[in-house]
């Protein structure tokens, strides 16, 4: 029956997630001849506005654009390059600098004379981000004619391309920087300095580096620094660089004496100044002086630093138009929290009563509906107040914080086991129901349409889902009232279809009306109360331990089932129900007290799962440099949508070949109780909760996966 009710949601969920992600870079192809008479391959990009995707260097994350060129025989074709455009510099969440490109752009390749194939594939793969970063691709077939050329197929015009050529960088012998390689200030830090005398301050790119590294093994460059002396019209430039060889295998230390084993080259790209064509040059370093960065640093001082401000393009939009980005993130996040394990057993209580309100006016119905939704925003307004109390106090908070605490854990579950036993029958209160199953004529169950949105808001935070963690991010690093803004968000998502059915009462006529079948239908549903009362009894033991807490929990569940059964059953003498009532509250008083006790230590999960070795999770070991590639999976006891992905994806026979296939470490990070390593390690990487997913490449790069899985995924990404 639900069916009806659940696969429209779907169809809807799904368009909105197409429309929301869009096509960010289209791709496309031109050809031409070039002054030499070569015939020119261009691969064409178009960005939507705002979106970049990445150069060579991506800098401090990111991928490059990968092609790839087959025949009509799938066979791969090998075509000359020409240098990649010059990029712009785009500062990210977390002062990230990428190296990359928006707008129209192309990348050119000579195509053989001898080709005989008349036919091009081109597959293009790509990582584009604004707020967000999402992986594209595209593939493109191209039909030669007799002179190896066709027409353009894309949206640059011929036009744009060929000024695009006219200006790519050039390869020169002498480099018009003075550069040199000194020791850092830091243990294995080299500082690489350049000097442009008699410069032009108005001839530096306002939304480029002036010397952009190409990548290198053994120097790992981090970010430019440029500084004016306005006396002598002089710039001074530094890039700080790790020396990597420490990780090598053989290890090859930073040498004490500034010489190096053998010479080492680097290749750098050049954009200054702007009127001119960007420079590629090479620079072969020998030795490195073992002082002058020191002093320089001290000269530095006294001149002006060309500021971020100035010299950066940046990625976000103004902060009015982005608000209204994340609001809709928010929304179809809280939509799609719907359809997550978390919530299910509260949303089908409520879809329970849909079916009892199904014959009311569309007044009772609305009210009923209004009533929830009203339950739901209230403890969205709660949560965003605990985040507002817990950040001015300094704390590190995620997404879910509330399951992190024993005694929020320990109520919920006694709440939990209550519900259940109303539903089973051993007692009646106002439901979203009424007072009596079937009652026609409900009056006062507001109140418990308005718990029934509590609960569902409680129960749906573990969760994460697709959009979700987008907003969230962005409302746990951003301005109290845009917390407020972004939860009242999801909480209108999280009660949107009940908004509706409120409404628009037609949308529940499909429901079966009620009936005996109802019975059987709510004893189900207290027992799928009762499965997540036990799920919550798994979260409280992997927070907390204790050798006779486990006898205190179950003699506690005990005594409450037994005093709502002698009630029912047995007696209804006053003074005997106070005392078999008052037997669990005395013993909850005592468990609590127990909870705050020295002598209860916090668990951890056991990550060592058969056939597969998980290795626990530090920030320390995740440093350590490997040569194996590193899978880390961020996961808590509480979060049920990781306990998905884990059965789906992480312990599959296909996930264990992958692994075994390309030597993969693999590495678990435990959220279940508070760490501020973890929250810190994902609000770093624009995440607020769990689950999350992190490839560590050979090199040291850190990709992150987001909150989703498949082994296509992983795949492509290693």
């Amino acid at each position: 029956m639900f069916l009806k009710f659940i696969l429209p949601l779907f169809a809807l969920l799904f368009g909105l997630n197409s429309l929301a992600q869009g096509k960010y870079v289209k791709m496309g192809a031109t050809s031409f001849k070039d002054s030499k008479n070569q015939n020119i391959l261009a691969v064409t990009f178009s960005n939507e506005d705002h979106w970049h995707t990445y150069w060579k260097n991506p800098g401090d994350a990111g991928l490059e654009i990968k092609l790839k060129f087959t025949d009509k025989n799938n066979k791969e074709l090998l075509l000359k390059e020409f240098p990649w455009p010059a990029p712009k510099r785009y500062i990210e969440q977390g002062n990230m600098w990428a190296y990359g490109y928006g707008g129209k752009y192309a990348h050119f390749f000579v195509m053989p004379a001898d080709s005989v194939s008349s036919q091009i594939n081109i597959r293009g793969e790509w990582l584009v981000c604004k707020d967000i970063c999402i992986p594209g691709s595209q593939n493109l077939i191209v039909n030669l004619d007799e002179n190896k050329s066709f027409k353009n197929i894309g949206a640059v015009s011929d036009q744009k391309v060929k000024d695009i050529f006219q200006v790519l960088p050039q390869s020169v012998e002498k480099s018009p920087l003075n550069i040199f390689l000194t020791k850092g200030q830091e243990e294995n830090q080299l500082a690489l300095h350049y000097i442009i005398e008699n410069a032009d301050f108005t001839l530096i790119k306002q939304n480029a580096s002036i010397l952009t590294p190409y990548l290198r093994p053994l120097f790992d460059f981090k970010h430019e620094e440029v500084y004016l002396d306005q006396n002598t019209n002089t710039v001074y430039g530094r890039i700080y660089i790790e020396w990597d060889g420490i990780f090598e295998d053989p290890e090859y230390p930073l040498p004490k004496d500034g010489m190096f084993e053998s010479p080492l080259k680097a290749k750098f790209l050049i954009q200054y100044p702007k009127n001119e064509k960007p420079k590629i040059i090479e620079k072969t370093f020998n030795a490195f002086t073992l002082t002058g960065d020191k002093e320089l640093s001290e000269q530095f001082k006294t001149f002006s630093k060309l500021g971020e401000t100035k010299i950066v393009e940046k990625s976000v939009k103004p902060q009015s138009k982005s608000l209204l980005y994340y609001i809709l993130f928010a929304f179809l996040g809280g939509v799609i929290l719907n359809l997550m394990p978390c919530v299910l057993p509260v949303i089908s209580l409520k879809l329970f009563g849909l079916i009892i309100h199904s014959n009311e006016t569309k007044k009772q119905i609305l009210k009923h509906n209004l009533a929830y939704t009203g339950g739901v925003l209230a403890s969205f307004l709660m949560l965003g107040a605990a985040v507002v109390i817990l950040k001015a106090s300094g704390d590190q908070i995620g997404w879910g914080f509330q399951l992190q605490s024993p005694l929020f854990v320990l109520t919920m579950m006694i709440i939990l086991l209550v519900m259940a036993l109303n539903m089973l029958g051993l007692f009646e209160f106002v439901t979203p129901g009424g007072k009596h199953l079937g009652n026609a004529e409900i009056k006062k169950g507001m109140g418990g349409d308005f718990i029934n949105g509590v609960l569902a808001t409680i129960l749906s935070t573990p969760c994460s889902a697709p959009f979700l963690g987008t907003a969230l991010t962005f409302a746990f690093t951003t301005s109290y009232l845009n917390i407020f803004l972004i939860f009242i968000a999801v909480g209108i998502g999280l009660s949107f279809p009940f908004l509706l059915t409120g409404f628009f009462p037609a949308l529940i006529k499909f429901l079966p009306k009620p009936g005996l079948w109802m019975e059987n239908l709510k004893r189900l549903l207290g027992l799928s109360l009762i499965l997540t009362a036990i799920w919550l009894y798994d979260v409280f033991f992997a927070i907390l331990s204790h050798e006779s807490l486990g006898l205190y929990i179950n003699t506690l569940f005990a005594l409450i089932i037994f005093a709502f059964y002698f009630r029912k059953h047995m007696s209804k003498n006053r003074l005997f129900n106070a005392i078999f009532f008052l037997l669990p509250i005395l013993l909850t008083v005592k468990i609590v007290g127990m909870t705050h006790s020295p002598s209860v230590q916090a668990n951890t999960i056991t990550v060592n799962k058969p056939g597969i070795n998980w290795e626990p999770w530090t920030l320390d070991k995740m440093k350590e440099k490997s040569e194996e590639i590193t899978f880390i999976n961020f996961t808590a006891k509480w979060c049920l949508t990781c306990k998905v992905n884990k059965k789906l994806v992480l312990q599959t026979e296909a996930f264990k070949d992958l692994v075994a296939k390309n030597n993969i470490k693999l590495m678990e990070a435990d959220w279940t109780k508070r760490d501020p390593v973890i929250t810190q390690f994902l609000q770093e990487h624009n995440l607020i909760g769990v689950p999350a997913y992190f490839i560590k490449t050979k090199d040291g790069k850190i990709i992150s996966l987001g909150e989703t899985i498949s082994l296509n995924k992983i795949k492509k990404h290693l």
